[in-house]
């Protein structure tokens, strides 16, 4: 790693030796009303927009305008098959085979979808496990679940909680629920990179894990894609879920993507929600057939894909090819490495980084306690120009993205926060 050092002039020289920095040129970045950068911080919420995006929309608008219907075929970028162009770009970000990745749907929706298939549970073998802190609307999904089948959604819900005092859960912990419950959980159900602490958890591990006690095991890797390397084919996952808004920088609400394990890509007796798109490509208009499923992620597609929607996905996924999810994960040690490293310099006595100090443990999110303090130290931040992000009930997260921060936004982040607390 660096030999970080305090002064600005290191910041600058970082900058100008980062092989990425030009890709900064190729955002939006927001401004306050002076016409000063803000120092944006939230690409772990909302990812900023990339310059090409507006293009690549307006290309198939106005093949809209021009062509009507006959964008299906005749396009720039034939319609029908739209989602296929995303497909090579996206198995490579999260490290999966092109047969196992789709994009569709929502993210939450696909959660959904995926449980009707990896979801079995039995009398005997009905519960859930996730992470006792997981994005609620996890939660709500799969206690949802649970209801939907007929069981209680207290008492089938099994929590994966850090010890008292702690933050971050412990895999010896989730050894022990296994060993205790194994034999009663019908599906493993994680945040890959939980939301709030930043903690990325070991996937092959709790996969095999899991495995080895006959669940299923899926992840929500919304705070993981285009942040982390995934590693999902390796991974042995059944399935994972993520959005494409946040460190994908597709807009907001956009579409979400889907993985499913090659092992289940031909297997046509699992329970799924069927529509027209996954149906086989090459019968599908021809209306009156019997349904002919579709091997792979694409198996589990409903319908035609909102194109506008992934056209702003493909201008992300471009730039992605381009710089490649390994370089971005170097830099993104690095950066995220100096960003604590000014942290601690303010006093562990006053500042607590509760996400893993173990680079192979985080993504570039780093979520931060003050001491003693509440929202309207956000509030004061966001006045300074910085745009982070509160989560009750205290902490700030902050989400140094390679693709478009820097190291001066790292440290004039650190610097105003220092001012602040020291008012």
């Amino acid at each position: 790693m660096l030999n970080y050092q305090l002064s600005l002039d290191f910041a600058k020289k970082q900058d100008k030796n980062d092989p990425l920095a030009s890709y900064r040129n190729q955002f939006h970045i927001p401004k306050n009303n002076q016409g000063n950068e803000l120092i944006y911080m939230t690409g772990n919420s909302l990812g900023l927009q990339p310059k090409q995006t507006k293009a690549y929309i307006n290309q198939e608008l106005d093949d809209w305008a021009n062509l009507g219907v006959e964008g299906h075929t005749d396009a720039k970028n034939p319609w029908l098959k739209y989602h296929e162009y995303l497909t090579d770009s996206m198995a490579k970000i999260v490290g999966a085979k092109p047969i196992e990745v789709v994009v569709m749907n929502t993210l939450t929706a696909n959660l959904h979808f995926m449980m009707v298939s990896f979801y079995k549970p039995t009398k005997k073998r009905f519960k859930i496990l996730i992470e006792a802190d997981a994005f609620p609307s996890d939660k709500y999904a799969v206690e949802s679940q649970l209801r939907h089948h007929g069981f209680d959604d207290k008492a089938g819900l099994v929590l994966w909680k850090a010890r008292q005092g702690e933050e971050l859960a412990r895999y010896e912990d989730l050894e022990a629920i296994l060993e205790t419950h194994g034999g009663e959980i019908a599906l493993i159900m994680i945040g890959g990179v939980n939301y709030y602490t930043g903690q990325y958890f070991d996937l092959k591990r709790i996969t095999k894990l899991g495995h080895k006690y006959g669940c299923m095991v899926g992840f929500d890797c919304a705070h993981g894609a285009g942040n982390v390397e995934l590693n999902l084919h390796d991974s042995g996952a059944d399935f994972a879920v993520w959005c494409t808004y946040k460190y994908l920088n597709s807009g907001p609400g956009s579409l979400a993507g889907c993985f499913i394990h090659e092992r289940h890509a031909y297997n046509r007796d699992l329970n799924r929600f069927t529509g027209w798109w996954s149906h086989n490509k090459e019968t599908r208009f021809r209306m009156r057939d019997e349904f002919d499923q579709l091997p792979g992620a694409e198996g589990w597609q409903l319908s035609n894909p909102p194109v506008l929607s992934m056209a702003a996905i493909k201008a992300s996924l471009d730039m992605f090819d381009k710089v490649g999810i390994k370089k971005l994960t170097e830099k993104s040690k690095k950066l995220t490495g100096y960003f604590e490293f000014l942290l601690k310099q303010l006093g562990e006595d006053v500042i607590k980084i509760i996400t893993p100090n173990n680079p192979e443990e985080r993504g570039c999110q780093l979520s931060i306690q003050v001491l003693n303090a509440d929202k309207s130290l956000h509030n004061k931040l966001t006045e300074a120009g910085v745009i982070s992000d509160w989560r009750e009930p205290d902490v700030i997260r902050c989400a140094p993205v390679p693709l478009y921060n820097s190291y001066q936004d790292v440290y004039y982040l650190v610097e105003r926060l220092k001012h602040i607390l020291n008012e």
